[in-house]
């Protein structure tokens, strides 16, 4: 391959490439149905010049009929005058205005023909147009609608949607955390309140069975009645006395809170 073919191969590579990028399949096809309206303007008007060209061939051919019609009236009237003179010069005239009248007639025929092809080339003109512009309307719906889906593709590619799902996940897994944590508190919480009650529980417990120990005592005369003077021997440590007043003060605000 010379090189000039190899240069002209690399420019209509180059701009050929250049030129199909900055192609608008819509506007072309708009632009072609356009041009293809702007035809029918031109198409009427060779029809009617045709046509035209029709009527004054046939005004012509009527005009050489009566024509003749007229040279053979008068031949015949100067003949009856005996003016052979006269007479030889219309013939003259009427032979001339035959043969042109024959090629008028001709003509006319020639002129019918095309204005009748004229005519349904310009039907046949039209139908095509109107096909073409229906089938170019449809194209420019599916390029509108490759257009609308070329952008929503654009749109999802734009939206990455793999990183807003991992940050979804991780505040998903950190909300449980906490809500794990928060409830392990509370447990922790429920718990230490039940040991409370429980421990508040066995105190009161023993401070009933320590009293109705004593009341067992007292009557079995162990111990002094409880309006005589208590020995030291029965009263209670300073300690468990301190611990039972406590313990009957917790009691007491237990059952208000409870109540």
């Amino acid at each position: 391959m010379g090189l000039w073919s190899r240069i002209k191969r690399s420019f209509r590579a180059v701009f050929g490439g250049i030129v199909e990028r900055t192609e608008d399949p819509e506007l072309i096809l708009q632009q072609t149905i356009r041009d293809m309206r702007d035809r029918v303007p031109e198409l009427n008007n060779s029809v009617s010049q045709v046509m035209a060209t029709e009527k004054l061939l046939a005004k012509s051919k009527e005009r050489l009929e009566t024509q003749v019609v007229d040279l053979d009236s008068k031949i015949k009237a100067s003949v009856k005058l005996g003016r052979d003179d006269i007479a030889t010069a219309y013939i003259g005239q009427l032979q001339q205005a035959q043969l042109d009248l024959q090629k008028t007639g001709q003509q006319l025929e020639h002129a019918s023909l095309a204005s009748k092809q004229a005519l349904k080339a310009r039907d046949n003109y039209v139908l095509q147009m109107q096909k073409r512009t229906a089938e170019a309307m449809q194209l420019i719906n599916q390029s509108k609608q490759a257009k609308l889906q070329e952008q929503l593709a654009q749109t999802m590619e734009t939206f990455n949607l793999g990183d807003d799902a991992s940050t979804f996940n991780e505040m998903r897994d950190k909300i449980d955390r906490r809500a794990a944590a928060a409830e392990a508190k509370m447990q922790l919480g429920a718990a230490s309140v039940d040991n409370q009650m429980q421990e508040i529980e066995r105190e009161a417990m023993d401070m009933q069975l320590q009293d109705k120990l004593l009341e067992y005592k007292r009557d079995m005369g162990l111990l002094p009645s409880s309006t005589g003077a208590k020995t030291p021997e029965a009263l209670p440590a300073q300690g468990e006395t301190g611990a039972s007043d406590q313990t009957r003060a917790v009691l007491e605000q237990y059952k208000s809170g409870t109540e």
